[in-house]
């Protein structure tokens, strides 16, 4: 929690570029480095599918994914924890958190090993797929959809791709 409010402090604090496509530092590991925190351009819409490919640390704790409101609403709060290999997920509107989801069929990540995870945005809910099986929906909370312009990661994670 405290990793995040940190990243959304740098956030605001500076003025990055508002889109994954233009490099903001020359340093392509820089720009990547954890706890990230980016814009999404145009914010989501249905149709619209964010890419994080990365690698889980070697004693992982747990990491975090997060899609939001600039520093506001949270959509999705995805906190994958790995001693009770569970994977959370959550919603924060007007300051108020909902109810708490975690039934998950398997749990995919695995220490020091690499992982694609691939957020649909569909119109009734977010798809959540890893290394291409789907593992679970996460039903809209937060609109309109456009205002979900920021995606913030955070944990015992390295992240090698983003789009």
């Amino acid at each position: 929690e405290t990793s995040l409010s940190a990243a959304r402090t740098r956030l605001e604090n500076s003025n990055l570029s508002s889109s994954f496509g233009e490099p903001q530092c020359k340093d392509e590991q820089q720009k990547l480095a954890v706890p990230f925190c980016g814009g999404i351009r145009g914010g989501l819409r249905p149709g619209k599918k964010i890419t994080i490919m990365g690698v889980v640390n070697a004693d992982p704790d747990r990491f975090d994914i997060s899609l939001t409101c600039g520093c506001g609403d949270v959509a999705l709060d995805m906190c994958v924890r790995f001693e009770d290999r569970e994977i959370l997920r959550n919603a924060c509107v007007s300051d108020s958190w909902g109810e708490e989801e975690r039934s998950i069929p398997y749990f995919p990540f695995i220490a020091e090993q690499p992982f694609r995870v691939e957020i649909h945005c569909e119109h009734p809910r977010f798809r959540v797929l890893v290394d291409g099986h789907q593992l679970f929906d996460f039903y809209h909370r937060v609109t309109p959809l456009t205002a979900i312009d920021t995606i913030q990661i955070s944990g015992s994670l390295t992240i090698t791709k983003l789009n």
